[in-house]
């Protein structure tokens, strides 16, 4: 059931890394159709918040007409970092289902638990691991193409 849109997911990480970016992809998902899509944006646009996450929401925003994003759900091929579960959050997605878990700034169970958090006005359903092993490799080799360049 989640492969389906971690698939895209990957295929726009994979899009990313083709263009010298993070490899991380996401989608929006609302009714079972993908309304948004994005990738990591950050070199193009020389800003740090283009991530993947941010730039789904801004066009699934766009797309419904509303900042709320009630009854939808976001894949994602990492864990957010905490400023992307934080616009999850306020976005008030119904469910985020990511693939790779992030060790150094994972912001939805890694490091922190912000989407879950019941200080919060909102919290949503998060799942974890889904796609893993695929996720993983795409930033490991990117990372890994990195290095052998320099």
């Amino acid at each position: 059931m989640y492969e389906k849109y971690m698939q895209k997911a990957i295929s726009l990480a994979e899009k990313a890394a083709l263009k010298d970016e993070v490899p991380v992809g996401a989608v929006i998902v609302k009714d079972g159709k993908i309304i948004a899509e994005g990738y990591n944006l950050k070199e193009k646009k020389n800003c740090s918040v283009y991530h993947a996450e941010i730039v789904a929401i801004i066009k699934a925003c766009k797309k419904t007409g509303d900042w709320r994003l009630n009854g939808c759900e976001m894949y994602v091929t990492l864990e957010p970092c905490p400023m992307c579960a934080g616009a999850i959050v306020n976005s008030r997605l119904d469910k985020l289902i990511f693939g790779a878990y992030d060790k150094k700034a994972g912001g939805c169970k890694t490091l922190y638990n912000i989407t879950e958090d019941s200080r919060l006005n909102h919290r949503l359903e998060v799942k974890g691991g889904i796609m893993e092993k695929e996720c993983a490799e795409i930033l490991s080799k990117y990372f890994e193409n990195k290095r052998k360049k320099k």
